[in-house]
């Protein structure tokens, strides 16, 4: 009995071992993607009042949390029943990515503001307080959009774990998702609720007696406003640069060509390592970028073509 309890031990050990093995290997091949999943969910948090910050990060995570609940059993369903199926459902959320990031371009290229120093959270105040739209609404509306992108992210992210861990035992496999998927979600949404609750700090800070803690205050906010559209702007091109990466990767033809094309700037691979990364990152965004816009223009006539189809409502009364 006890020879078989010791043997027990050591097999529980032993899967232990390889899953923190395997998932230091998978946190680095996805750290990309969770910092961009970082600077996308910062994002969605521009424009929320201030009290409500945290509680909008709060249910982001939770959210973000039920997303991976329903994706860990399925990419080990999926990878096992058809796992030919997987490629296309990145690129399908790949190119939902792009579309995205293209859709705000235009929105922000065509509803710009007419004063050219009026900030960006000044104009959406007070385009608020003009509305009649309620903003426990716009609060939801932008907590089910961060929700749906933090979904495409983890998936990417789990789908690139199991990569890693495929053909591992089934204990193992589940032991480094769930492990990556819990790191992601509590990492990510930490470092975003310390991100967004920045200015917070600065006021204490700069209302400190000491000379030195205040004026660290008086700098945390007045950097707090940039940083917050740095992470706006890099929200948006990380869904450029995910979701172009996946489709380039994706799609045999655009890999295959993207490939022989920077290897030509590259030299052939002579050039130094970090050349090649930036023409691969370059590569990815004009990917992204030329997605994105296609698929706006394709939604957009499919809308128009719709609409010219469906029948005219006539008027009953």
């Amino acid at each position: 009995m006890a020879a078989s309890l010791l043997l027990l031990l050591d097999d529980i050990a032993t899967v232990l071992d390889d899953v923190a093995t395997m998932t230091k290997v998978a946190m680095k091949k996805t750290a990309g993607v969770v910092g961009d999943d970082l600077a996308l969910n910062a994002k969605q948090v521009v424009g929320v009042q201030p009290a409500r910050e945290l509680s909008v990060v709060w249910r982001v995570a939770r959210g973000s949390a039920v997303n991976k609940a329903i994706l860990v059993p399925a990419a080990l369903a999926l990878g096992w029943l058809a796992p030919w199926a997987v490629t296309p459902l990145l690129i399908a959320g790949g190119g939902y990515l792009c579309y995205e990031g293209a859709e705000k371009i235009l929105h922000r290229l065509l509803h710009a503001p007419r004063d050219g120093h009026a900030s960006d959270d000044a104009v959406r105040r007070a385009a608020l307080a003009e509305s009649p739209v309620n903003p426990a609404a716009v609060e939801a509306g932008k907590i089910s959009g961060a929700i749906r992108t933090d979904f495409i992210l983890s998936a990417e992210v789990i789908v690139i774990a199991l990569g890693v861990v495929s053909g591992r035992p089934l204990p193992t496999q589940l032991g480094v998702l769930l492990a990556v998927s819990a790191a992601m979600t509590i990492g990510v949404y930490g470092l975003v609720a310390a991100i967004v609750k920045l200015d917070d700090a600065g006021s204490l800070l700069a209302l400190r007696p000491d000379p030195l803690a205040a004026a660290v205050g008086r700098g945390i906010l007045t950097a707090a406003p940039w940083m917050m559209r740095g992470l706006s702007i890099a929200g948006t091109a990380a869904m450029f640069l995910v979701g172009g990466g996946i489709i380039a990767h994706g799609v045999p033809p655009i890999h295959h060509l993207l490939h022989d094309v920077t290897a030509r700037l590259s030299g052939g691979g002579h050039q130094p390592s970090s050349w090649i990364g930036l023409l691969t990152t370059a590569a990815d965004a004009v990917v992204g970028v030329s997605a994105g816009f296609l698929l706006v223009g394709l939604v957009t006539i499919m809308t128009a073509v719709v609409a010219q189809l469906r029948p005219p409502v006539h008027d009953r009364r």
